[in-house]
């Protein structure tokens, strides 16, 4: 008998993979756990039945939420991770010695505790002596922090469950307070496609605009997300994602990469016709 895991993407269309064996199933306070290895897409994670993540394609998602900004800000010494309890993030920015300081808010120690025994190749630098792990909600840990880090990076779940507070005004505003003079946040803003999505799409976008004077969106293109096509957003106090890149010294680092290249950096953020519209019609109401 074959075993698949589907994900509904939406009530007329779903993801099914062909799945091996369930390597992991277990409950926290917050959410349903699972891992899965299957033999298309190696392991992957879902949260609440949602894939979060898979060994085949994570490191589209986790180059490019990570060395975008790293290329256009010209000096991080003091990151904030929100989320991120597979260990992508921490694992891309720990490629970059100039980073003093490492500070990741995850809600939920299960997440962290289950991805460093069966995703050890996403979960593979938390020991890094920079990291610093804080196990609370994102949003009230940023509250209390003020022109505090160069780059923050939001690496939550979907608007809904336990990174439902990861979406709002207040949460937005807390980031743009934390964050230095010059400082960038980027997150995960969905993927525009479907109807649901896009609208949750809309949402984050609006606020963000509201919240900070330079606001970009980019995209990448994930298979195992919602219709393959996903949306970054890069937020900005004073760095222009295409004026202020600088493309010869993040070129110089020699950074081994298998999706980003500061080429692919510029392409990125010309988006799709219909995606501009759908952005263009909630920055016309701020």
């Amino acid at each position: 008998m074959d075993f698949w895991f589907s994900e509904m993407h939406t009530p007329n269309v779903k993801l099914s993979i062909k799945v091996d064996r369930q390597l992991y199933s277990g409950k926290s306070e917050f959410q349903r756990i699972d891992v899965f290895e299957s033999p298309e897409f190696g392991r992957f994670l879902t949260l609440d039945g949602y894939m979060m993540l898979t060994e085949k394609d994570e490191f589209i998602y986790h180059e490019m939420i990570v060395h975008v900004p790293m290329a256009v800000h010209p000096n991080v010494k003091k990151v904030l991770v929100i989320g991120a309890g597979d260990g992508g993030v921490v694992r891309e920015l720990t490629n970059y010695p100039e980073i003093e300081q490492i500070d990741m808010v995850e809600i939920d120690a299960l997440v962290v505790e289950v991805c460093r025994k069966y995703l050890p190749k996403t979960a593979c630098r938390f020991d890094d002596p920079r990291v610093n792990i804080y196990y609370e909600d994102g949003l009230k840990f940023v509250r209390t922090k003020k022109d505090e880090y160069d780059l923050i990076i939001v690496d939550s779940t979907d608007p809904f469950g336990p990174g439902e507070g990861l979406f709002t005004r207040e949460f937005y505003g807390n980031c743009y307070n934390a964050l230095k003079e010059d400082g960038i946040m980027v997150n995960q803003h969905e993927s525009p496609f479907y109807q649901e999505d896009a609208i949750a799409c809309q949402r984050a976008h609006k606020r963000i605009v509201e919240s900070f004077p330079i606001s970009r969106v980019y995209q990448a293109h994930i298979p195992t997300y919602p219709s393959g096509h996903w949306l970054f957003g890069f937020a900005s106090k004073k760095y222009h994602p295409l004026k202020d890149l600088n493309e010869t010294r993040w070129n110089l680092r020699g950074l081994s990469t298998s999706y980003y290249t500061t080429t692919l950096h510029k392409g990125a953020f010309y988006i799709p016709a219909y995606v501009e519209e759908l952005l263009e019609n909630v920055e016309h109401e701020c």
